[in-house]
This record gives structure tokens, sequence and C-alpha cells, in this order.
């Protein structure tokens, strides 16, 4: 499933698609249905957001028609090792090294609104969109 054409989406991302922001919207459907992906955390954060059933019923359908990447062993390692380089110095919360360590071992950039929580990788490359 890696591919240069990847983007892994943040949380906040699909949070944005969800409050109908014409910005997000509109660079998402530049990037293509096909190329989006999250990761089992970003599900489970979405999931645990969800006010009632038909909201919950409306996630689990979108998350259904994405790429979802799940942890690995090397993922675990690589989240490790942020967390050991990045909690104590940059405040690295456990979801968001996940998410990092995932969009590194697929060698893919992350989408997110909050690039000063992960701007500080240096591996980690970050997808660049509009301004918003």
């Amino acid at each position: 499933m890696e591919s240069s054409e990847l983007i892994l989406c943040d949380t906040n991302i699909l949070i944005e698609l969800y409050k109908n922001n014409s910005s997000i919207i509109a660079e998402l459907k530049k990037i293509g249905q096909p190329n989006l992906s999250i990761s089992i955390v970003t599900a489970g954060e979405l999931i645990y957001g969800a006010i009632n059933k038909r909201e919950l019923g409306k996630i689990l359908k979108d998350i259904a028609h994405l790429n979802l990447l799940h942890i690995d062993k090397l993922i675990g390692e690589l989240h490790i090792e942020l967390m050991a380089n990045y909690s104590l110095s940059h405040n690295l919360t456990l979801p968001d090294a996940l998410i990092a360590a995932t969009a590194l071992h697929h060698a893919i950039p992350l989408y997110t609104l909050n690039k000063k929580d992960f701007r500080y990788i240096p591996e980690l490359k970050l997808h660049m969109d509009v301004d918003l």
C-alpha cells in the first residue's frame, strides 16, 4: 500500500471535513479519495468523539472508504523512539506520536492543521495545503 501518492490525514483534518470546511474539502478532493489514509489512532479518536449512534454510523461508513493504516511492530518501535526524543522537550502526546510514527513508517506526508505539534520531527514530511 505504500505509495508516494498516499497522504496520512490527522484527526483534525477529518473533523474540519465534518464541519464542511470548504478549504479542507477542496484540498481533499485535490488529493483524491483513493490517496487518503488515516491511522487506526485517528479512526479511534473519531469514533470516540461521536455524539450519538447516527454520527457513529456515519463515521464508521466514512472510515470504510479510507486507507486504514494499522499499528505494527515497526510503528510501535518508531513510536517509542519519538516519545523518548520529544515527549519531554516538545510535549509530544501519545496519539500524535503514533500518527507521526505511522507516517514515517509508510514514508508518506502527514496532513494536519497542527503543524506545531509535529514540525520538530525532522524526518516527518508535512503535507502543505492551501492557506486556511
